[in-house]
């Protein structure tokens, strides 16, 4: 009985050691292991950990690409224009410790990239006028507010990859004016984008029937070459056999036409001394 329950125990405390002591980081994971709220190790390979019983707990990071959609916000231009920004930001935990340590979640991480990505843009914005950032450097404003955004936020253990503007509202003063003229714009860029378009299009309708008129003519010509020697060739073929015993050829192709015609008619009328049925004498 003793050897019994000293088992049972031993199975027990194996099987509490299994559920609280071992731990999976998955593929898409980092993960943080933290002894009484203090980190003592950074997990980022995938695989079963094992931690010390109850003592130590396990925080999951992910390690995955993150999508951060800022909330949209005023930002005066160099010409002194005001422009409403909606931006959005992709982003990743790089290193965990340092995110644990700053902003420990992600909601808190997203709030300092708020704050990181809103001040760099205003930044850059404020030293462009309205119509070169509508129409000319955006591009360029975008590449440069993603570096500096990055950098900033090196320090929280995060990796800014991607900073990009949804939409850019004009005020309502000179909405109309500046969408009037890129109306315009766009316009005339259409027309000339679709009369290139058309143009093209000719050509190559042009080339493609062209080229459709020689492969049928080729085809139809090597068709009849092979047609005109596949003919003479069931004809030779024919010849020889028929020849060899022309009494029977004759007797198959009397067969061939009693089938066709008696076949189909109930009734007949005939010279019985004709030669169409000279094989039934």
């Amino acid at each position: 009985m003793k050897i019994a329950k000293l088992g049972l125990i031993i199975v027990v405390i194996l099987a509490v050691f299994i559920f609280n002591g071992l731990y999976v980081v998955d593929q898409t994971q980092q993960a943080m292991v933290l002894q009484l709220g203090k980190p003592v190790k950074v997990v980022k390979d995938p695989g079963l950990n094992v931690k010390i019983p109850f003592l130590q707990q396990v925080t999951y990071f992910d390690r995955r690409l993150l999508h951060y959609d800022a909330a949209p916000a005023e930002i005066i231009t160099s010409d002194k224009k005001n422009l409403v920004i909606d931006n959005y930001s992709k982003w990743r935990i790089t290193d965990p410790l340092k995110f644990f340590q700053s902003v420990r979640t992600e909601v808190g991480a997203q709030s300092r990239l708020d704050d990181i990505i809103y001040s760099q843009l205003r930044v850059e914005l404020g030293k462009e006028t309205l119509i070169d950032i509508v129409s000319k450097v955006r591009e360029e404003i975008m590449h440069v507010v993603t570096v500096q955004s990055n950098a900033a936020a090196a320090a929280y253990g995060i990796e800014v990859l991607d900073v990009r503007i949804k939409a850019a509202d004009l005020p309502r003063e000179n909405e109309k004016h500046v969408f009037t003229r890129m109306q315009a714009e766009r316009q005339r860029q259409a027309k000339r984008y679709r009369s290139e378009g058309e143009e093209k299009a000719m050509k190559i309708r042009s080339r493609a029937d062209r080229e459709r008129t020689i492969i049928i003519s080729e085809a139809y010509k090597e068709s009849e070459k092979i047609k005109g020697e596949g003919e003479q060739t069931a004809i030779k073929i024919a010849a020889d056999a028929y020849g060899q015993d022309p009494e029977f050829y004759a007797f198959y192709r009397s067969l061939q036409a009693y089938t066709k015609s008696l076949g189909q008619k109930t009734t007949v009328v005939m010279d019985r001394d004709g030669a169409f049925l000279s094989y039934f004498k």
